[in-house]
């Protein structure tokens, strides 16, 4: 579904992203681990178009996407989940959701999609009508992911999803994407909970200093040694 070849990534004069190559088949989880500033943010904003200079190629569902801007890539099926969430204050849960409905060409169908959301994600279900910046930090991350997925996207990147959210919700949620895979959502990952992460990926790539350095299965990065003292202590 997705294929990066080559690609390189700038921050200003900086090189943050060298030849990276990756892809993830449909249908499955894969994740972006290693350690802070290691590109794997950088990644999945060239992916989505976010950055100004970008070089290589990216290709979903066998079109090249370098050079669409973000809106035009969210439109061909691939939604974004930042880490900063980026909930919109003085609106209601409701209303961050309709935000995703926005470009969208089931738009006219919002009240489907609203009870949609509101089973996969029965947090949100009673708070519906409640200012958004009001829940809880894991209560506005599901609220970001169920806005990314209102539109129903073939692929959802989503960067670092428990950062600062407590342990039953971070649970809660790495079973919610489960589910989301299992009913055909593939999701490219990245999350500092490494081994929570690979527990619930089919496949994982290791980043450092912006180069892809390994890749194997989840289940064989989780029984390695070498990985887990590395980075499931991170």
């Amino acid at each position: 579904m997705l294929s990066v070849t080559g690609l390189d990534a700038w921050y200003g004069s900086a090189h943050i992203l060298q030849d990276v190559s990756l892809e993830v088949k449909r249908g499955e989880i894969v994740c972006l681990i290693g350690r802070n500033g290691a590109g794997k943010t950088t990644t999945l904003k060239s992916v989505m178009g976010l950055l100004p200079r970008v070089r290589g190629s990216v290709h979903f569902d066998g079109q090249e996407l370098l050079g669409l801007p973000a809106h035009a890539r969210y439109g061909r099926g691939l939604a974004y989940v930042p880490e900063e969430r980026r909930i919109v204050p003085g609106l209601t849960v409701r209303e961050n959701i309709r935000l995703g409905l926005v470009s969208s060409p089931i738009r006219s169908r919002e009240g489907q999609v609203i009870e949609r959301i509101a089973e996969t994600f029965p947090r949100l279900r009673e708070r519906l009508d409640q200012q958004a910046t009001t829940m809880s930090g894991g209560e506005q991350q599901m609220l970001a992911i169920a806005r990314a997925t209102a539109s129903d996207p073939a692929m959802v990147l989503l960067d670092e999803p428990s950062e600062g959210i407590m342990p039953v919700l971070v649970d809660e949620m790495f079973e919610l994407f489960a589910r989301m895979r299992d009913g055909g959502t593939t999701l490219l990952l990245v999350e500092q909970n490494v081994e929570l992460a690979l527990a619930i990926a089919d496949r994982a790539y290791v980043m450092d200093q912006g180069r892809i350095v390994h890749a194997d299965t989840a289940r064989n990065l989780l029984a390695d040694p070498r990985i887990r003292e590395e980075y499931c202590a991170v």
